[in-house]
């Protein structure tokens, strides 16, 4: 019973520690203020910037799950799109894909 109980004390701590690969874009015309801001809030919150997007405005990181959320709320006029960092295919399942 101790060890359960010792399990659960440790638990929110390590899934509070892990991080998840996304993609985080803004919308045109965005100022490069307000993504560099986003940045320094996600490192600030333990995450690592991946990739930074030339192309698009936004980049790519990992991240908590609760620095995810607050970023998501922070700005309302320019609200970021954060889309899990995964591989798709024009055929559904990649492992049947290939």
């Amino acid at each position: 019973m101790k060890l359960t109980f010792a399990t659960l004390l440790v638990l929110p701590l390590a899934l509070a520690g892990s991080l998840k690969s996304v993609i985080i874009t803004f919308p045109k015309g965005t100022p490069d203020s307000v993504v560099d801001q986003a940045k320094a809030c996600l490192v600030a919150s333990g995450g690592v910037i991946t990739h930074e997007y030339n192309l698009i405005n936004g980049f790519a990181a990992e991240a908590p799950v609760n620095a995810l959320q607050t970023l998501s709320t922070q700005d309302t006029q320019h609200k970021p799109n954060i889309e899990e960092d995964k591989v798709v295919s024009a055929y559904g399942d990649y492992a049947a894909a290939v």
